[in-house]
């Protein structure tokens, strides 16, 4: 029984030898001087491709952040003291200018009206005063000087007196000293500090804010390492986690000449569309800057390029059934191409499909 062992044992040993024996003599046909020439069946499957020449393109990667434009927000803050009695509305909500949001209990509203009041009388009495100066005057009675003061104190009390009922203009009189106060301006309530019961005053906080979204600004940050690839007027493409296969093409329309003192970056500003509401403020997004260079350099697959051993090869087919390996100085990258800085000539053939099959095979692995 043991030489039976034996014999089998030796049978599947000399099987495997020879086996070793026809695959080594085969990677000597097919792989000489080193590994330059690849089995002929395998080529069938090699594709190459030539380097192009082509101006470089560098991609800057910032991140930013959705705001309201400022032009396009009111903070309201009364200006009188009181108590609110009830809210018409809740954060997010949609309001139209006009619309009451607010009732409040106020006695300054009362002063407020008494005002407006005697506002209007005093535009009254300058008209009938710059009148009677014209008269004059058209008459060589009065001197122009008087003449120009008389016009000014109109203007004055005319002024004063359109200030009063803009203010008055936000609330309206419920009776039994309770006042709604209304919307400055269309939009979403993005702030909301009103709840029942609570006292308000002119030296307190906005109570509500309002902000039309259909425009917004995209604040990236830009590193100091980075202002050599900024620009004002740059386009770039914004994305998101919230919609991620779409991209937002826009461009910078402004550019900050101060470092922000907490963060130390410098703001770049984008004006957004927002017909469609996708974009909220403090929303976080990404927003990708496309540098196209004037120097010419040549260009490859980016898939084509090996690393190995800190250094960057490529395989290159120098006749129909050889290959060798050139090491190669990358220029940069961007998306799918490869710019390369020395080790190839525009008239190699670099490989750029089963290209690390025959670089394994060459190195010998």
């Amino acid at each position: 029984m043991n030489v039976i062992k034996y014999l089998i044992k030796t049978f599947f040993a000399a099987t495997i030898i020879m086996l070793l024996h026809s695959c080594s003599s085969q990677e000597n046909k097919d792989v000489q001087n080193g590994g330059g020439v690849i089995n002929k069946e395998f080529l069938t499957t090699v594709k190459t491709q030539k380097p192009v020449f082509s101006s470089q393109n560098k991609e800057l990667i910032l991140s930013g952040k959705v705001e309201c434009n400022p032009d396009k927000v009111v903070y309201y803050t009364p200006l009188i003291s009181g108590v609110i009695e009830r809210t018409y509305f809740s954060l997010g909500d949609k309001v139209r200018k006009g619309q009451p949001l607010l009732d409040v209990r106020s006695s300054d509203i009362n002063a407020f009206q008494s005002d407006l009041i005697s506002f209007e009388a005093e535009v009254k009495i300058a008209q009938r005063e710059l009148q009677s100066v014209q008269a004059l005057f058209d008459g060589n009675l009065m001197s122009e000087r008087e003449l120009i003061e008389a016009t000014a104190k109109l203007k004055q009390a005319q002024a004063v007196y359109e200030k009063a009922q803009n203010d008055m203009s936000l609330y309206l009189d419920k009776g039994q000293g309770v006042f709604a106060i209304k919307s400055p301006m269309s939009g979403y309530i993005i702030n909301k500090k009103a709840t029942v019961g609570t006292p308000f005053s002119p030296d307190g906080d906005p109570i509500f804010t309002v902000a039309d979204l259909s425009n917004v600004w995209v604040v990236a940050n830009v590193y100091a390492g980075d202002l050599q690839f900024v620009k004002e007027g740059m386009p770039v493409e914004i994305t998101t986690l919230a919609y991620p296969n779409e991209v937002f093409s826009c461009k910078i329309d402004a550019l900050s000449q101060v470092f922000d003192s907490e963060e130390r970056v410098l703001k770049a500003r984008i004006a957004m569309s927002n017909e469609a509401l996708k974009f909220k403020p403090e929303m976080f997004v990404v927003v990708r800057l496309k540098n196209k260079t004037d120097q010419n350099c040549l260009s490859i697959p980016s898939d084509a390029v090996i690393f190995d051993d800190n250094q960057y090869f490529v395989v290159v087919e120098t006749s129909s059934d050889k290959f060798e390996i050139k090491a190669v100085q990358l220029q940069g990258h961007y998306q799918n191409t490869t710019y390369i800085r020395s080790g190839l000539d525009e008239n190699d053939k670099v490989v750029i499909v089963n290209q690390l099959l025959i670089y394994s095979e060459l190195k010998g692995k």
